[in-house]
């Protein structure tokens, strides 16, 4: 493999239904604007609570990609 440098970023995702859904959510963002993404890797996850219940997952994610500095 040739030399390369990578970039690591944290993002938060969030989703009514599942951490699965709020990481995937990260990743999908990040690809939105992010070129080259290699690896993500969820280091927390927590829910926001109202009133007792759950009412939102959230799963903080880094993601890393090649960077195309100059």
């Amino acid at each position: 493999m040739a030399e390369s440098v990578y970039k690591v970023i944290e993002l938060v995702g969030t989703s009514t239904e599942s951490w699965e859904k709020a990481a995937k959510a990260a990743v999908e963002k990040a690809g939105e604007t992010l070129r080259d993404l290699r690896v993500a890797e969820v280091t927390e996850q927590d829910m926001v609570l109202k009133d007792g219940k759950v009412e939102a997952f959230r799963s903080k994610v880094k993601i890393s990609f090649k960077f195309q500095g100059s």
